[in-house]
């Protein structure tokens, strides 16, 4: 795997971390994790306008939109109960226990979709060595819950 690219993705991870903190103590703040949640999908909203106006990035066709299955519209809504979940549950759970079971809801769904090819994607069937590697993350998972 790419170091680079493996960094890119390590970063990531230490933003939605960071992104959890930030929004259960605005949900904090305003008693209300809805509209921390709210707030934060207008800020990614603000900064994704603001990133595709620095690239340049052209309005696609209207056409394509069309090609799109109905539900791949629907992922703002998992988000929006990401969030709205990360925001009430980090202050009672506590940031590691939040964010080691979703590493696991993660890492579950996800195998089921590489199992099936969900939505089109190549299938990655389950093998024995990904089986292994579940267990130990889920262990690992637990672990750190201790």
């Amino acid at each position: 795997m790419n170091f680079l690219a493996s960094l890119v993705v390590l970063a990531a991870g230490f933003s939605l971390a960071l992104q959890q903190v930030l929004n259960a103590s605005l949900g904090h703040a305003l008693q209300s994790a809805r509209w921390s949640a709210f707030v934060s999908y207008c800020g990614g909203t603000v900064a994704l306008l603001l990133l595709l106006i620095a690239v340049r990035e052209p309005i696609p066709d209207a056409a394509f939109a069309g090609r799109a299955h109905w539900m791949a519209w629907t992922g703002g809504v998992f988000g929006a109960m990401f969030i709205a979940t990360s925001i009430s549950m980090v202050p009672r759970l506590g940031v590691t226990s939040v964010a080691t079971l979703i590493i696991v809801g993660q890492l579950l769904s996800s195998l089921a979709f590489d199992q099936v090819g969900f939505f089109g994607l190549p299938r990655q069937p389950i093998t024995v060595l990904r089986g292994i590697g579940v267990v130990c993350l889920v262990t690992g998972v637990t672990l750190v819950r201790g």
